[in-house]
């Protein structure tokens, strides 16, 4: 089976009432919250500031009681990336496999995510501990489609919902880091 490609844009949120007015007015319910606990590793040798296109990250994540371990290569940016994901059984055994396969764990992610979807959109508001509200954008795409093109067909509908929104290109790994004055 091949990877499935998955395209995002992120946005930091800064007037969480009027994005909440704004899906509303468009008929989008949001989910409850549930919590993801994310471990994200990197290969051995690899370190923050090098490149990371065709370069794999491995992530372990718990949350409602399952664990799933995902690979993600990014291949256009860091936010259009190649992915493999399969639900595990034992989250420590697979940490111990992914450090013997040669990663080395980076950044722990806690978040609080609710979702919503609009058409092949699915919207992610994600509160991240140490990092603040974001929302994000994902959408799968076909292996011709550009990231690019579809990052601007993102960009171009998030920003018809509502102000206060900032785009990033950071990955919440990058943002934790640097919230904790850590390089990136």
């Amino acid at each position: 089976m091949s990877p499935i490609r998955e395209i995002e844009v992120k946005y930091v949120v800064n007037d969480p009432d009027e994005l909440h007015a704004a899906l509303q007015h468009r008929g989008l319910t949001l989910t409850p919250p549930v919590v993801q606990d994310d471990q994200a590793y990197a290969r051995a040798g690899w370190q923050y500031g090098m490149g990371r296109i065709g370069v794999p990250f491995a992530r372990l994540r718990s949350q409602d009681g399952r664990h799933l371990f995902t690979v993600k290569t990014p291949i256009d940016n860091t936010m259009a990336c190649d992915e493999q994901e399969t639900e595990i059984a034992d989250r420590e055994q697979m940490h111990q496999a992914i450090l013997a396969m040669g990663f080395t764990p980076t950044v722990r992610i806690v978040k609080r995510r609710r979702t919503t979807r609009h058409g092949h959109i699915t919207l992610c508001l994600d509160e991240v501990d140490g990092a603040g509200l974001f929302l994000e954008l994902e959408q799968l795409a076909e292996p011709d489609e550009h990231a690019a093109d579809v990052q601007n067909h993102l960009d171009t509908y998030v920003r018809t919902l509502a102000g206060g929104l900032h785009r990033t290109t950071d990955t919440y790994d990058t943002i934790i880091r640097r919230s904790q004055n850590v390089p990136a």
